[in-house]
């Protein structure tokens, strides 16, 4: 069982940045694809970024360009770095691992909510 807890999340002005953290215990982290998701009100759940366990990264339309995901196998964590942040990038962000060889394992963290608003 991958427990996974995020952080990071915060209040931030249009245009400005936030770096979110997602820290993985429980498995071996370097078998799993790591991704951010995201689900504002009234709306799905849709793909931020993932991120290989060899650094291979995909983006959504909507933050390709701006957003920035990384990840540390040393140390258990995923980041996504956030810049030029829109109203429209407010939502609760969700953590996910997904087991490279098999994908029904898949776990979610708790989500950590950002807000961009003046």
């Amino acid at each position: 069982q991958v427990q996974l807890v995020e952080s990071g999340g915060g209040l931030v002005q249009p245009g400005g940045s936030l770096r979110l953290s997602c820290a993985a215990s429980g498995g071996i982290f370097s078998i799993y694809a790591m991704g951010w998701y995201r689900q504002a009100p009234g709306k799905q759940r849709e793909l931020v970024a993932t991120i290989t366990s060899g650094g291979s990264t995909n983006y959504g339309d909507s933050v390709e360009g701006r957003f920035t995901i990384s990840r540390d196998n040393a140390k258990n964590t995923v980041y996504l770095q956030m810049n030029s942040l829109k109203s429209e990038d407010t939502a609760v962000y969700y953590c996910n691992a997904r087991h490279l060889l098999i994908p029904s394992m898949s776990y979610w963290g708790q989500g950590t909510q950002v807000t961009v608003s003046s």
